[in-house]
């Protein structure tokens, strides 16, 4: 499970981009749909998912017009996989300058007298919101692992030494447990019926199998 061919990998850094698109990707669309605002967003992945940082305060600290090239890029470079597919918020808020905090104003203000949201602590929100971003991510990590773009422990190092994730998306899914993993994904492409929440082959594969990605 650990070993892949070494004929079609990525560089590194596009290894990096890819798997961890949802992580903006998913939070913008719950955004859009109005779910839940930035503050609580962020707050769900940093307290229940215990990442440093929540997704909108990373778009702010990269740059919301460097982050957005960059999701255009891994959406091109990918024929246009509607996984990929950057959000008009995205490009909304590059077109009005609001580039995070080297421009003052982002998802959240900036300066002396920035006024720091309060977000919408309720657990159930909370649980939703993180459990639908790491299927997401887990599910991207999955595919990758199954096209042979890296082996699992290197997909795993990446996301934690790349992007400082708490934990590898793979160990993340063993321990969650990868039918719930697709279960949600499932449940997601049903209601919503785009091909954006496709499930891997490799994951349903591994369920049916009761299969982990560590022994």
């Amino acid at each position: 499970m650990g070993k892949s061919s070494g004929c079609c990998k990525d560089t590194p850094g596009f290894i990096v981009n890819r798997v961890a698109r949802p992580f903006y990707g998913e939070s913008l669309r719950i955004l859009e749909e109005g779910i839940a605002d930035v503050a609580t967003i962020d707050w769900a992945l940093k307290s229940i998912g215990g990442f440093k940082m929540g997704p909108f305060e990373l778009m702010d600290l990269i740059g919301n017009d460097i982050n957005y090239t960059v999701t255009e890029t891994v959406w091109t470079q990918l024929y246009f996989d509607p996984r990929y597919r950057p959000s008009l918020i995205q490009k909304k808020m590059k077109e009005a300058g609001r580039l995070g905090r080297k421009s003052g104003r982002g998802y959240y203000e900036y300066g002396e007298s920035a006024v720091i949201p309060t977000p919408n602590d309720n657990p159930v929100l909370g649980e939703y919101i993180f459990t639908r971003v790491i299927s997401m991510l887990i599910n991207e990590a999955t595919d990758a692992l199954y096209l042979k773009i890296a082996s699992r422990d290197e997909l795993d190092l990446a996301m934690t030494k790349g992007v400082n994730y708490p934990k590898g998306l793979l160990k993340w899914a063993d321990e969650i447990g990868i039918k719930v993993i697709l279960s949600t994904l499932d449940g997601l492409h049903k209601e919503y019926g785009e091909d954006r929440y496709r499930a891997s082959i490799f994951m349903r594969k591994m369920a049916i199998d009761n299969l982990k990605f560590y022994s």
